[in-house]
């Protein structure tokens, strides 16, 4: 027979290249992946770094003390509110802390609208029907106001007041940030704890 090697090595080149051909694009394809940048500055399509998109999108605070009573204390309140605000975080969340106006040794303030602390506050008076809300071992007494929602510990010896402007989401979320300084430096007083505060 004429032709027929040279048929066979014809089909058999054929199916080489058919096989090869997928192959080299998919290496292809997995080369460019590798080396095609994952987002620059210049590209304004590239996904953003959810590291510092966050802190990008809040405003700085400003410069301005934040008007903020202080509370006439006993030498053990101004010792134990003295300990609470120097284990206060720098920052909640992206919030810088602020300066205050009066009582820096027992108030603190974060952001704007400002997120405020104040150690040594009369205790929380409300209803034995009302709900308190034990978050990250510390209770609280959550009251709404007009602007903001004010919740106050109901089991620490010095009660602490933390304010959170209506504008921030999940008030409640705010607040366990200041649990372990908390419980680090003003005792519990489970005795005077509503019920639904105690185990």
């Amino acid at each position: 027979m004429t032709g027929g090697p040279d048929r066979t090595t014809r089909q058999a080149a054929i199916w080489a290249t058919v096989v090869a051909l997928p192959l080299t694009v998919i290496v292809a394809l997995a080369a460019f992946s590798r080396l095609a940048p994952t987002g620059s500055d210049d590209d304004p399509g590239a996904a953003a770094d959810p590291s510092t998109s966050a802190s990008a999108a809040v405003a700085p605070a400003p410069t301005t003390p934040v008007q903020i009573a202080a509370a006439t204390l006993d030498e053990r309140a101004e010792i134990v509110c003295r300990a609470l605000i120097s284990q206060l975080p720098g920052t909640l969340r992206d919030l810088p802390q602020r300066r205050v106006t009066d009582g820096a040794e027992q108030n603190a303030a974060y952001g704007e609208p400002p997120i405020t602390v104040a150690c040594g506050v009369p205790a929380a008076q409300f209803p034995p029907t009302d709900l308190v809300y034990a978050l990250d071992g510390v209770c609280w007494h959550a009251a709404e106001q007009a602007d903001a929602t004010v919740w106050t510990t109901v089991d620490r010896e010095i009660p602490v007041r933390v304010s959170v402007p209506g504008s921030y989401d999940e008030p409640g979320q705010w607040v366990t940030a200041f649990a372990d300084p908390l419980i680090e430096t003003v005792p519990s007083d489970a005795d005077a704890a509503p019920r639904g505060c105690r185990a």
